[in-house]
């Protein structure tokens, strides 16, 4: 693959609705771009966590066992939902909503299902040493599409809240998720029949 095709294939991946670019708006929302921008060392260190080891050292055996799929996603649907139910059911502590942790998102990258398409295919199949400069521009796009994700939020708390209410942002949140952990489910459950 070209440095061109990569990049591309990384960002329209990355710039889509997922689960930890939601986490990330709503931070943006909730706590403003210089208050979420820690997040994004979760987002990259747990892609890096999936990407790394299956890229370099699994990806074969990963290939010969689908079973070993069907398991992350189920874990990682029902990691989302758990999230999910988290975020619906949160309530204000003091006037302020609890943000978004650093493990959170961590967590919810590592069991993104995006880290193993990356993994499986578009990083190329190389040893590590082989692989360096690819991950050296992986980190750059995880970065920049993130912090489009958390400037995005913070956009939205610019608008006005009154009518619509401050749990609208969590509750839109945890909707979302809550597809997001279907669809997942529902992928695994079919690879099944």
């Amino acid at each position: 693959m070209q440095p061109l095709q990569f990049a591309l294939a990384i960002l329209l991946l990355l710039a889509t609705p997922g689960p930890t670019n939601t986490l990330l708006w709503l931070s943006g929302a909730a706590a403003g771009l210089r208050r979420s921008a820690p997040l994004l060392l979760g987002e990259l260190g747990g892609y890096l966590t999936v990407v790394v080891p299956v890229a370099a050292l699994t990806a074969p055996f990963i290939s010969a066992h689908p079973e070993i799929g069907l398991i992350v996603k189920l874990a990682a649907a029902s990691w989302i939902l758990l999230m999910a139910h988290a975020l619906w059911t949160a309530k204000a502590h003091d006037g302020a909503e609890r943000p978004i942790t650093l493990d959170q998102v961590f967590i919810t990258t590592v069991v993104n299902p995006k880290g193993l398409i990356i993994a499986l295919a578009i990083m190329p199949q190389a040893g590590l040493v082989a692989m360096l400069p690819w991950l050296a521009g992986f980190a750059v796009l995880v970065v920049s599409a993130g912090s489009l994700w958390i400037i995005a939020g913070t956009f939205l708390a610019r608008l006005p809240r009154r009518p619509i209410g401050q749990r609208l942002p969590r509750r839109v949140t945890a909707a979302c998720l809550v597809v997001f952990s279907f669809g997942m489910a529902g992928s695994a459950l079919a690879s099944m029949l």
